[in-house]
């Protein structure tokens, strides 16, 4: 059996790539309260993941959650559940890590919605790893979601990265466009304490940004 697919899955390697045509690009339905026909393809998938693993198809079990990591943000509690229900927890671990490739916008979105959820510290974990990219990298997929005017999104992707990363690794990630990003980053680290918000003033200095 085929494994599903989506649109709009960003190439690995390229974690937050593409983030400002992601916004526009995905044709799934709102998040919400998931329909008869997501639950069954949600249950039809998770079949299909356990039957893989039993019979020892690792490679196409891995194949078939990196399509799924694709799936709308709002799938993302129901396919805890049900990877849990199904005994397939280490099945789960592995979909936030692939997860965490997603654009900005959708990685931003899939942790809302595990938080809403009462997964906090599954959606906390996401960030995590959807932030362990080159500074550069994390600084303009910043720059693409204040384009688009998404400001939640940067004020949520900024405080897990400033909070998990040094502050000289935040300093560099101003690179980009310092003008733009030493204020959102001043701005973040100042909302986790006054210490952090000091040392990245160090940092960005050192660096050779005015802050």
């Amino acid at each position: 059996m085929p494994a599903p697919r989506a649109p709009g899955r960003t190439p690995r390697g390229a974690r937050f790539a593409g983030a400002a045509e992601e916004a526009v690009e995905s044709t799934a339905p709102e998040a919400g309260r998931p329909g008869e026909a997501e639950l069954a393809e949600v249950g039809r998938t998770v079949d299909l993941l356990a039957r893989l693993r039993g019979e020892g198809r690792s490679g196409e079990a891995h194949a078939l959650l990196t399509e799924v990591a694709s799936w709308e943000p709002g799938r993302f509690p129901l396919l805890a559940e049900r990877l849990h229900r199904a005994g397939l927890d280490a099945d789960w671990q592995t979909l936030l890590w692939e997860a965490a490739s997603l654009p900005a916008g959708r990685l931003v979105a899939a942790a809302d919605a595990l938080v809403a959820a009462g997964r906090a510290g599954d959606g906390q974990q996401m960030l995590r790893q959807g932030i362990a990219r080159p500074p550069g990298e994390v600084g303009d997929a910043v720059l693409g979601l204040a384009a688009e005017g998404r400001h939640r999104e940067v004020r949520v992707l900024l405080d897990a990265y400033v909070r998990a990363r040094t502050p000289e690794e935040a300093a560099r990630s101003a690179a980009p466009d310092p003008r733009r990003l030493v204020p959102l980053l001043l701005e973040a680290a100042r909302g986790v304490s006054d210490e952090r918000g000091w040392d990245l003033v160090h940092a960005l200095r050192v660096a050779g940004y005015a802050a």
